[in-house]
């Protein structure tokens, strides 16, 4: 760490020179004496913490800033540069913001145009970008934008070689929406580049020179802007490396760069300084040292909720309050603050109750994507309000009031649901159907599916398929358990008795599809349900199966299918082990997406060249479980054999090696046993540890198969009673730490390791360490994950 500034500061000489002398502070360049206190402990804990993510390589260094009322703590840490040649961090730097942009650059141009009245908040995106029209788009306002209400997914593709904003805007233009405008959330870079569009074509000015003249020169913010100059290039931290150089003073994000480095939603770069300036003008309601920039009424509408009622992620207009991005909000900053966050490691969070403001900047993704800062942005904002000596983050007037079971991103808050007979849920096979198959004319197909792959009205979709006009099912892949679903040893290739198709085994002596099984097909379509789980191995059968498309250059269509445990809740240890078949990508146990979604990721991730197409569904919400849908449910597989078995399953599922988990019982994973166990014992420690949604009942069985078979169990059933409030994770944590402290000698929680895949969740096992320090080691994993994930959600 270098540079240390403290000004002014609240404490004595004797203060800072017993913290010099216990190593808490670099000497700091000034001090001054001021009313208000910033706990020199609590910043040594920040420094340390910083420091610690440097060493562990989660980025190469990082600039904090810290104030409250006046009192203000900055300092600069670790490397600016590691290759090719080591430059130390200075207060001074320059980064890469990413979508801070969008909350510095985007959302003032857009209030000012508002405030001004030449944007109407309301107004139809269609009145400034006529073009804009389609497919629903033309209800899509301004006010949806802002708040990732739209209905757009993530981003346009970059793959091609597209350049210029006019190009990205007819991209935008021919995106279909994936929901309804105003009724779901879903983070969106298409959103902003719009934004900034019609910043342009409002104002007559490029997005780059409007934001100049109106924000950064009136608030004096010498090094804010985008496409730094030649001059400033020493002080810019670079970020990724590619083909051997990295990006410095180049956008890293791809879409901003084909735009040409001036997005709405990326391409600013800035300093510690300069954003503080920033957020002492929103603190000050609109105004610094003089100078309005704002109306006090147009900071607090974008800074309060503006998303509709019954929409979990509460977001404000450009700026995050309550969402699954609210990470450096930390564990105290109330509700009602709000701040926003940057992929390249950048991010500021801002409080006016206690009138305070933490900004951390990093480049995380400097030499490669590997840098990890999500759970240090989460320790630094609770350490943050920890420093403040002179506020009650206790009691807050006037701050939001949590959503329901919005404690921990297991339990996301849920809407309301509608009446399933209004729903009419269509998976991607039902949309195929209405769409009387037009997407597969012509082709030869190979289908890959099993009992499970069926319309509403229990049709199998080998018959559908094998009746459609102009399409050839010329043979069908099955995967694990076979093309019935029955089978629960390997199987191997055989002939369909009803359509004389041959059937390839892809759980057998192959797992995809070969070269000569591909040879006559034009595509592949793949329709199987899947339960949502990580080790549940039919995504793992899509993702090998598109490889072989790719790998023959045969096109791969997925018919999507809902998440039977909902779409909205992600949880557990994100894969850190070795990729397998049972752990095939690096996604937590619960990964809240469709088969489709999956699809998209495993493509764009895994580099797989197949011409991929999902076949969406329709009239699905992400917070519905599948007896909301009105689909007709059939077992996945001989064990799966209702939902609450699904939903138990990848906290349940993670025992099956070491102990019997039900198969060979009426209620596979609804029971847990041993021939060891005392049941009464067992279900009296469990409930002990009160976990919500689920209770131990004491019971003795003997499974026919699989783990002890025949071998009498003591152990607990399952008792689930809120499926909302029960992180089934913990379950299976609890149930691990609770039996190893009890039978150390009989139970062995390294049979666990090949479905956990992550060592230090095992240690933590072993060492029967409590649940929420268990799940904090995996925290910034699952943090980052939802930000990859964010770009694949169809809904």
């Amino acid at each position: 760490m270098r540079n240390a500034r403290v000004t002014p500061l609240g404490r004595n000489s004797l203060v800072l020179c017993l913290a010099l002398v216990l190593g808490l502070l670099s000497p700091p360049r000034s001090l001054h004496a001021a009313d208000t206190t910033l706990y020199p402990q609590k910043l040594a804990e920040m420094d340390a913490a910083i420091n610690d993510a440097i060493a562990q390589k989660r980025c190469p260094g990082g600039v904090l800033w810290l104030e409250h009322r006046g009192a203000s703590y900055h300092r600069a840490y670790g490397h600016r540069a590691v290759v090719p040649t080591p430059e130390p961090m200075t207060e001074d730097t320059l980064f890469d913001a990413a979508s801070l942009t969008k909350v510095i650059a985007c959302t003032p141009a857009v209030m000012l145009l508002i405030e001004r009245g030449q944007i109407g908040l309301d107004e139809r995106v269609q009145s400034y970008i006529p073009e804009f029209t389609g497919g629903g788009k033309e209800t899509v306002t301004i006010r949806e934008l802002m708040t990732h209400t739209s209905g757009l997914r993530g981003d346009v593709e970059t793959k091609s070689d597209w350049q210029g904003q006019k190009a990205a805007i007819e991209k935008a233009c021919q995106e279909t929406l994936l929901s309804e405008p105003g009724t779901a959330f879903r983070y969106s870079d298409i959103n902003f580049f719009l934004l900034g569009e019609i910043v342009h074509r409002v104002s007559q000015l490029p997005l780059e020179d409007f934001v100049q003249r109106e924000i950064y020169q009136p608030l004096k913010m010498t090094d804010t802007g985008y496409l730094p100059p030649a001059s400033k290039l020493p002080r810019v931290a670079p970020t990724e490396v590619v083909n051997g150089t990295p990006f410095r003073g180049v956008v890293h994000d791809p879409t901003a760069r084909h735009m040409g480095g001036v997005a709405g939603h990326a391409g600013l770069f800035t300093t510690a300084a300069d954003l503080a300036r920033y957020a002492r003008m929103l603190l000050n309601e609109g105004e610094l040292e003089g100078t309005r920039i704002f109306k006090p009424e147009t900071v607090r509408l974008m800074t309060t909720v503006q998303t509709p009622k019954g929409i979990s992620d509460r977001r404000g207009l450009g700026w995050d309050i309550d969402s699954g991005y609210s990470g450096l909000r930390g564990r105290l900053f109330p509700l009602g603050s709000y701040g926003h966050t940057g992929w390249t490691g950048t991010s500021v969070w801002i409080d006016p109750f206690s009138q305070s403001f933490i900004i951390f900047l990093s480049n995380r993704n400097h030499p490669d994507e590997s840098g990890n800062v999500g759970s240090l942005r989460s320790k630094l904002g609770t350490l943050a309000a920890e420093a403040i000596g002179d506020f009650n983050f206790a009691y807050v007037p006037g701050a939001l009031a949590p959503l329901p079971d919005s404690e921990t991103a297991a339990s996301r808050p849920r809407r309301e649901t509608r009446p399933v007979a209004q729903l009419q849920t269509l998976n991607g096979i039902d949309v195929l159907v209405k769409q009387k198959f037009a997407p597969l004319k012509g082709l030869r197909i190979g289908l890959i599916t099993n009992h499970t792959g069926h319309d509403r009205d229990r049709n199998p979709t080998i018959d559908l398929l094998t009746n459609a006009p102009d399409v050839q099912l010329k043979a069908l892949f099955s995967p694990e358990h076979g093309i019935r679903g029955l089978a629960d040893e390997h199987v191997g290739d055989s002939t369909d008795e009803q359509t004389g198709l041959p059937i390839y085994s892809l759980f057998g002596k192959s797992f995809k599809p070969t070269p000569e099984q591909l040879k006559d097909l034009d595509a592949l379509v793949f329709d199987i349900q899947d339960v949502g789980c990580r080790f549940y191995i039919y995504t793992a059968t899509m993702a090998m199966a598109m490889e072989a498309a790719g790998e023959n250059g045969k096109k791969y269509f997925v018919l999507d299918r809902v998440d039977p445990i909902n779409g909205v809740t992600i949880d557990g240890p994100v894969l850190t082990g070795q990729t397998s078949f049972v752990g095939y990508h690096v996604v937590p146990l619960r990964y809240g997406m469709t088969i489709g979604e999956l699809a998209q990721m495993f493509k764009a991730e895994h580099n797989c060249s197949a011409e991929l197409t999902v076949i969406p569904i329709e009239n699905w919400r992400r917070d519905l479980w599948f007896d909301q849908t009105g689909l007709p449910w059939t077992n996945p597989s001989p064990n799966m054999r209702n939902l609450i078995e699904a939903s138990l399953y990848p906290g349940v599922g993670l025992l099956e090696s070491a102990l019997s988990v039900g198969r060979g019982t009426d209620t596979p994973f609804e029971v847990v046993g041993a021939p060891y166990i005392d049941d009464l014992k067992l279900a009296d420690d469990l409930n002990r540890a009160n976990l919500p949604g689920i209770r131990f009942v004491p019971i003795r069985f003997t499974p026919k198969a699989s783990t002890h078979k025949d071998q009498p169990c003591g152990g607990v059933y399952l008792l689930l009673t809120d499926r909302d409030r029960c992180n089934v994770v913990d379950v299976g944590l609890q149930l691990a730490k609770t039996i190893y402290r009890l039978y150390p000698q009989d139970f062995h929680p390294d049979k666990m390791s090949h479905l956990l895949l992550d060592e230090p969740t095992l240690e933590a096992i072993k060492a029967d360490k409590p649940l929420p320090e268990i799940r904090s080691a995996w925290q910034k994993n699952l943090e980052e994950f939802q930000k990859r994930r964010a770009k694949y959600l169809l809904y």
